[in-house]
């Protein structure tokens, strides 16, 4: 049951009565105001120059004919120049809570995006290093959005884009030989693009130990081999970081694999048949200023190595022949000004641009006693996402990550999230399901009996607003997935959180001397608890049950 569905199938009906088509820009949805009523329509704006009548005579109208025909609504009225404001009684709203309790964990599921399949790449860090917090929030928004399609119907899988070609991952082997003969007091000359970070030192002294004649290969070899030790060694400690942030990939794709399939040559041919390629100077570009593009670009170089574009491009090119509908990248927001190079390449390769989306992730300011955590490898600082999960947790991470749209940018107060008091948002929610679970164990311990409890003394206003709130759960689920912004979702959480809150403190649940409102209480704390739990699981945040 939802309100702006019900409201919305009432109002067809008067239209046909009338004779009319439903006018496509009619809205159905709740005023600003909640003093407005529940919902509000602007159906008489528009029809009632179809109907020879003025938009406030004609909302009077359909206010009376609504109360008519509509026993759940306790009120109508028109409002401004023809907006027409509609009460729902109190055993309308009452009708939520066998609705949550029927569906349980699939309670505010629906199913827009079934039969379509997506594809969520997120996280896709080079190998070269340990994940950082801003990877975190990354691979926090990935794994929820993917979560959130799929309460949306969407079959979704996800995926790692491993970076294991190119001259990166080069410099990384490169890096960890030179450091392996520095250990062995061997003379080095250090270029100036070698990646300096202690774990490299790490990974040196790990492989002499399991390759005691490293050094006395040749260099060339001696460096594949580094650079296959340390590629493997960063990718397994990246995997136990996902796992460990509770983040689950699908599949990771490796880049070299590309030209081994010859995805590259398909992805180019693809180009070629839209007329969108041509040589010069010998190397072989793509004409994206002909798609809004500022200048065209080089996709094989004249020594015939491939650019990063190019690479991406295949990639996507395959995403596509592996039949996904609807392809998903989260990138970090320096990738602004490459989204309609990639919407260029798309469209040249005969999908749509409505195919792709990307979600851009801006960075995240760590914060530690009032003051910005200095992003080093130094003793003290928390720069990698393993350190900040040690120092806060899943939970905590996890909710700040998606406290916020992920295009702003988010301080992250490490001594806020290690606080167990309501200033801390996270805890601030769990408290909320906690506090829930301790009431109805409580209630159990003293032999009440809830479950068929009569519901129709839930008619304060306290009550009906939080049945309001858990009502509004699907509509929330559905505009975050429209607008691929999990963060609607945290939002949604902290304030049926509040309402809790305030419930809690303001109504006597056990000691209330009315025992057929007290058990009617039971109930609707209990389908509360219920909710809290599937928006947290969108999250990826457990819902405990004490704290």
């Amino acid at each position: 049951m939802q309100a702006k569905d019900s409201l919305r199938c009432e109002l067809q009906k008067i239209v046909e009565q009338w004779g009319l088509p439903w006018p496509e820009k009619c809205i159905v949805e709740s005023p600003k105001d909640p003093r407005h009523g529940d919902l509000s329509t602007n159906l008489a704006l528009l029809v009632a120059k179809q109907l020879g009548k003025k938009p406030r005579e004609l909302a009077d109208e359909l206010a009376t004919l609504l109360q008519q025909k509509v026993p759940t609504i306790e009120q109508a009225s028109a409002a401004g120049p023809g907006f027409c404001n509609v009460v729902f009684n109190a055993a309308f709203w009452h009708k939520v809570i066998g609705e949550v309790q029927s569906l349980g964990e699939n309670y505010g599921k629906f199913q827009d995006g079934a039969g379509k399949k997506v594809l969520v790449e997120f996280v896709s860090a080079n190998p070269t290093g340990p994940l950082h917090v801003g990877h975190g929030r990354g691979a926090a928004v990935g794994d929820s959005l993917a979560r959130l399609l799929r309460c949306a119907g969407y079959t979704v899988d996800t995926e790692y884009y491993i970076n294991d070609a190119g001259r990166q991952m080069r410099i990384l082997g490169l890096s960890v030989w030179l450091r392996a003969r520095e250990l062995r007091k061997l003379p080095v000359d250090w270029p100036e693009d070698y990646y300096h970070g202690s774990y490299i030192i790490d990974l040196a002294r790990d492989l002499l130990e399991r390759e005691p004649g490293l050094l006395d290969l040749p260099e060339e070899e001696g460096i594949d081999h580094c650079y296959a030790y340390a590629m493997q060694t960063i990718l397994d400690g990246i995997k136990a970081d996902l796992a460990e942030f509770r983040v689950h990939q699908d599949n990771y794709f490796s880049e070299k694999s590309l030209v081994r399939d010859h995805a590259v040559d398909r992805a180019f041919a693809a180009l070629d048949s839209a007329k969108r390629t041509y040589f010069k100077d010998n190397a072989y570009w793509f004409a994206t200023t002909a798609l809004g593009d500022d200048l065209d670009r080089v996709l094989r170089k004249s020594d015939g190595s491939l650019t990063y574009f190019a690479s991406d491009i295949a990639y996507h090119h395959n995403k596509y022949e592996r039949g996904y509908d609807w392809l998903i990248d989260v990138w970090g927001a320096d990738h602004h000004g490459y989204i309609p190079r990639m919407r260029a390449a798309i469209e040249s390769m005969g999908r749509s641009q409505e195919s792709f989306d990307v979600i851009l992730i801006q960075l995240v300011n760590l914060m530690k006693d009032g003051h910005p955590l200095g992003m080093s490898t130094r003793a003290g600082t928390f720069e990698t996402l393993h350190d900040v999960l040690q120092e806060v947790g899943t939970d905590a991470a996890r909710f700040m990550f998606l406290s916020r749209k992920s295009d702003s940018p988010l301080d992250f107060d490490l001594d806020l999230v290690r606080q167990r008091n309501l200033e801390n948002p996270v805890y601030y929610v769990q408290y909320a399901h906690a506090r829930i679970s301790a009431l109805l164990s409580r209630a159990k311990e003293r032999g009440i009996i809830w479950a068929d409890a009569d519901l129709s003394p839930l008619t304060q206003s306290c009550d009906l607003s939080l049945l309001r709130k858990i009502a509004s759960f699907e509509d929330t689920l559905r505009d975050a997935a429209r607008t691929l912004g999990v963060h609607h979702v945290s939002r949604y959480l902290t304030e049926l959180a509040g309402l809790v809150h305030s419930y809690y403190a303001s109504q006597q649940i056990l000691g209330s001397s009315d025992q057929a409102l007290m058990r009617a209480r039971l109930v609707l704390l209990s389908v509360i608890g219920q909710v809290l739990r599937n928006g947290l699981d969108v999250l990826g945040v457990e819902a405990p049950t004490q704290m």
